[in-house]
């Protein structure tokens, strides 16, 4: 509860603060109050289309503690019910039912073969993993930002993010790789109230750039903040379970 507090203090803080042009730490920061919460339970699916034209959708359970914790149950389709994905610091494992063990993954690696990659999901930390700085945007609405990687260990050398100078939600956002080239793009829609006080982009849709036909959607159904979860459910002892 009082991480719950926390959080909503900072974000009419941060609100506040929109009466004068904020700096690019600031920007960065609400977009990982409002995109990654600290603690939240969320209920939440991903539609893939792929190059022939079909789709396949999961139906998935989130529960993320402070800010590196985070783990994913899916509950369909049938052929991935009871696979697992857990998140603990820069460590990523997936749980296979059918092998009763986890394998180690990649920031980088795709979300369960569309065009989010694990890190779009399960690590939103973009003060800690980027350093941000204004730009000129195309839009007299929004923030323009240009994020450099701190490290090899994350998703993107680099990324542009607009955000609405209404209130700093993000619009859209462009990927790119280390040779300069743009990987991904996403548009944020449907901004939803999820809980009072609290909104977000409720769809989110991922467009790869290296395969046009290719593009993923995640829409978030519902979530609630300060949701405190036992450690022991952020252990590898406890997949499966």
């Amino acid at each position: 509860m009082r991480a719950f507090w926390i959080a909503a203090v900072a974000l009419l803080v941060a609100e506040a603060a929109w009466a004068k042009d904020p700096t690019a730490e600031e920007l960065l920061q609400r977009y990982d109050e409002v995109m990654g919460p600290r603690t939240f339970e969320a209920e939440s699916q991903m539609t893939a289309w792929r190059e022939d034209g079909s789709s396949r959708s999961y139906e998935m359970r989130m529960l993320k503690a402070e800010d590196d914790k985070s783990r994913i149950w899916f509950k369909a389709p049938a052929s991935v019910k009871g696979q697992e994905i857990l998140r603990v610091g820069d460590n990523l494992w997936v749980y296979l039912p059918n092998l009763k063990r986890a394998t180690r993954m990649a920031n980088r690696d795709s979300f369960q073969g569309g065009d989010f990659n694990n890190a779009d999901i399960l690590r939103v930390n973009y003060s800690k993993d980027y350093a941000g700085k204004l730009v000129p945007s195309d839009s007299a609405e929004t923030w323009a930002l240009e994020l450099k990687a701190k490290s090899q260990e994350t998703a993107y050398d680099a990324i542009k993010l607009w955000l609405r100078k209404s209130d700093g939600l993000p619009v859209k956002a462009q990927y790119f790789g280390t040779s300069g080239q743009m990987l991904r793009s996403a548009e944020f829609s449907d901004y939803t109230e999820l809980e009072k006080g609290y909104t977000r982009p409720a769809k989110v849709v991922m467009r790869n750039e290296l395969v046009k036909s290719r593009r993923s959607e995640l829409v978030v159904k519902s979530l609630k903040r300060g949701v405190e979860a036992p450690a022991q459910r952020f252990t590898q002892a406890d997949l499966g379970r």
